[in-house]
């Protein structure tokens, strides 16, 4: 592997360290950064970051290239110490404990190297004995992670041949050789087709459900993002520009505090308008007519109704009442792709 993995993953040495902390209680913090910043120079890559992930937890860390995710990972593993700030990770400092850090916390990097004339099983027993298992042990341990991340018809295949995909489920199998605590993912899913990746975010959900593993997920894609974690944060520039899951995430971009209603009905008529405007909380309804095709039936109309409140229940019943047909009633929600483009285009400047 490359020398960033090797030293987060395996390369131990012997000597006096701390004693390892009980394992946090689900939903205990089990990350915590405070004011956390590092300096280039005249470079800032981080900016005073706070953030706590909580055990069991899968946190994405969403930004561009060259926000500082990176940084702040090589941070929390001990790889390079802040200019200012803290941080703790499993109850350790990792600027003064690294070495016990590293044998709590498995690390994929984005770039994952492996010895290309080994096989899959050979890669995972040196990794496993650099751990300090035992022979025997690391062998029955490399063949169980083979066989859980789908490996095991490729056990006996170097490396070399293995597709991207099958590196990156390789890597998976890597980081919990040592069976750690949290693992860190820095963009698992960089050049794999959307099977590849739809298998691989699914092990990685499955992994920390069962496992009762805390998974930080570092990457730019935010569908990716929105499929798996519990909590994202928004990173841009060094700093944490929002935080929370993408309901609150939702919330907050929506800063009228208003709700948006989307109504598909046929039979439309100015009598289930004004029944609408009549609702509490409606504050304005406009009505579209849809031109007929293939999917849409002929006098189809769409209505969009801004509230203070959620009417769909009401509006619905309305539509009813009224004698048209509802073909369809939604609340407008704001996704991920909505929320990345309005705070990374409108306040990565700020």
């Amino acid at each position: 592997m490359n020398q960033s993995a090797h030293e987060a993953n395996g390369r131990l040495t012997a000597g006096r360290e701390p004693s390892v902390s009980p394992p946090a209680p689900p939903g205990q913090p089990v990350i915590e950064l405070k004011r956390l910043t590092k300096t280039y120079g005249d470079h800032t890559a981080v900016n005073a970051l706070d953030l706590t992930i909580r055990r069991g937890e899968i946190f994405g860390l969403l930004g561009p290239n060259g926000a500082g995710k990176t940084t702040t990972i090589l941070m929390m593993l001990g790889l390079t110490e802040p200019t200012s700030g803290s941080a703790r990770v499993c109850g350790l400092n990792p600027a003064r404990h690294a070495l016990q850090v590293k044998r709590l916390v498995g690390y994929m990097p984005d770039d994952i190297g492996f010895y290309e004339d080994r096989t899959g099983l050979d890669n995972l027993i040196f990794t496993a004995r650099l751990n300090r298992l035992p022979e025997r042990e690391a062998r029955d341990r490399a063949l169980q992670l083979l066989e859980l991340v789908g490996l095991s018809h490729a056990a006996g295949k170097k490396v070399g041949a293995y597709s991207r995909g099958m590196r990156q489920r390789l890597g998976i199998a890597d980081v919990l050789i040592k069976r750690p605590e949290v693992i860190i993912l820095d963009e698992p899913t960089l050049g794999i087709d959307p099977e590849g990746v739809r298998e691989l975010l699914q092990l990685i959900s499955d992994l920390s459900r069962k496992e009762g593993l805390t998974v930080l997920l570092s990457s730019h894609h935010l569908h990716q993002v929105q499929q798996i974690c519990d909590r994202v944060g928004l990173f841009v520039q060094g700093r944490l520009i929002a935080l929370g899951s993408v309901a609150e995430l939702a919330e907050q971009l929506d800063e009228t505090g208003t709700v948006t209603v989307l109504i598909e009905a046929s039979g439309w008529t100015d009598a289930l308008t004004e029944r609408l405007q009549a609702l509490e909380g409606v504050q304005s309804v406009s009505v579209d007519a849809k031109a007929s095709t293939e999917n849409t039936a002929a006098g189809e109309s769409v209505a969009t109704l801004v509230c203070s409140r959620d009417v769909t229940s009401e509006a619905a019943a309305a539509v009813i009442e009224c004698g048209a047909r509802l073909h369809a009633i939604s609340r407008r929600q704001y996704g991920l792709d909505d929320i990345y483009h309005r705070y990374f285009e409108g306040r990565e400047t700020r």
